[in-house]
């Protein structure tokens, strides 16, 4: 065979295609993904326009899915809303045992735990703006369940400072739940004015709250 005609042969026989060495994303980590940016628009748009005139074609445009895709993952608007707002407590609630941890471990008594738990809580609120006018405010209104689900939320907040307050028999039975209701009203007001991005400049005032009635009956 002539050279020539080997080069032929050589330049007949099919090339190898390039293997990409980038592994592919497993399904349950895309659906996650997904599901975590229909939850985002959701929340950025009830921020913004509230929940009841946000529809669902508002929802997965924004979050750039399909709306068969946000059926595939919710029945519908209201299940999307609970979804960030359970998606969002769980993360506060964790923060905020945390924060309430970490004051204790640098030998600290329970007025550092306070303080350390609202100074998660609050930074929470600057660092989320969105979420936090979700479930702060939206979620008062939107419906029945995410009423009831914002209540339950402020009853879980309400034991852990029954866990934290010092045992005081002079005490009411309800100041743990005057006390967290009171934090919860006066940061609701700071995130209807717009200010949530400055809403760990309540610490000071906020931690005063919580340990006045405790101090002034010592």
């Amino acid at each position: 065979m002539s050279p020539r005609a080997k080069g032929s042969t050589q330049e007949r026989q099919p090339q190898k295609r390039a293997v990409s060495s980038r592994p592919a994303l497993p399904r349950e980590f895309i659906a996650q993904h997904k599901q975590r940016r229909i939850m985002d628009a959701l929340a950025e748009l009830t921020s913004e326009q509230g929940y009841e005139a946000t529809k669902i074609s508002d929802i997965v445009r924004r979050a750039g899915v399909a709306r068969k895709t946000l059926y595939d993952n919710f029945e519908g608007k209201e299940e999307v809303f609970l979804a960030a707002f359970d998606a969002a407590r769980d993360e506060v609630l964790r923060r905020v045992e945390e924060g309430a941890a970490d004051a204790d471990g640098a030998d600290g008594g329970w007025q550092e735990r306070i303080e350390g738990g609202l100074a998660a809580f609050l930074g929470f609120v600057a660092e989320q703006p969105t979420l936090a006018r979700m479930c702060m405010i939206e979620a008062l209104s939107a419906t029945r369940e995410t009423t009831k689900r914002y209540e339950d939320t402020l009853d879980s907040f309400v034991e852990l400072a029954r866990r934290t307050l010092p045992r005081e028999e002079r005490m009411p039975d309800t100041i743990a739940e005057t006390l967290v209701g009171g934090v919860a009203w006066i940061v609701y007001q700071q995130i209807r004015r717009g200010e949530a991005e400055r809403a760990e400049d309540l610490l000071p005032e906020l931690t005063e709250f919580m340990l006045a009635p405790y101090l002034a009956s010592a």
